[in-house]
């Protein structure tokens, strides 16, 4: 196998990553019942923000992302694995992953948003979720 072949993912590598989609994901769609549940109402996935939040609200000037614990790399988390076969690309992928978040992180907050981040893992503790969303949606901006 030379140098050429190292650099491109395998079929079926290509194929698994493929299917992975942006929106509508377990942990997207837990927080989503969750703070309906709560009483709340929200838009979703608003493009003329930075970074296309994952939840809105526009009254509270508020959003949600709801962060893979992979792919936005939640630091200390057992879900952050890095995969063992082009691990140079990877780096730079993630590298780029956690940069552009911080990034559109900084721009909503410079707009006046109150940005909250949910990673992955936090959705497999549903009462300690549910008392972080309430107690982030009933705090006034500052």
């Amino acid at each position: 196998m030379d140098k050429a072949d190292n650099d491109r993912p395998s079929p079926e590598r290509s194929s698994l990553m493929a299917r992975i989609g942006p929106r509508d994901s377990k942990p997207e769609m837990i927080v989503r019942r969750m703070v309906h549940a709560l009483g709340y109402r929200f838009r979703l996935h608003r493009r003329d923000l930075p970074g296309t939040p994952d939840l809105i609200f526009p009254r509270l000037r508020k959003v949600i992302f709801v962060h893979g614990c992979f792919w936005h790399r939640h630091e200390g988390c057992r879900l952050t694995t890095t995969p063992k076969t082009r691990a140079e690309f990877w780096q730079e992928k993630f590298s780029r992953n956690v940069e552009r978040d911080a990034r559109k992180e900084d721009e909503l907050r410079s707009l006046g948003w109150d940005v909250l981040t949910i990673w992955e893992c936090e959705t497999r503790k549903p009462d300690i979720l549910r008392n972080r969303l309430l107690s982030w949606l009933e705090q006034k901006l500052k």
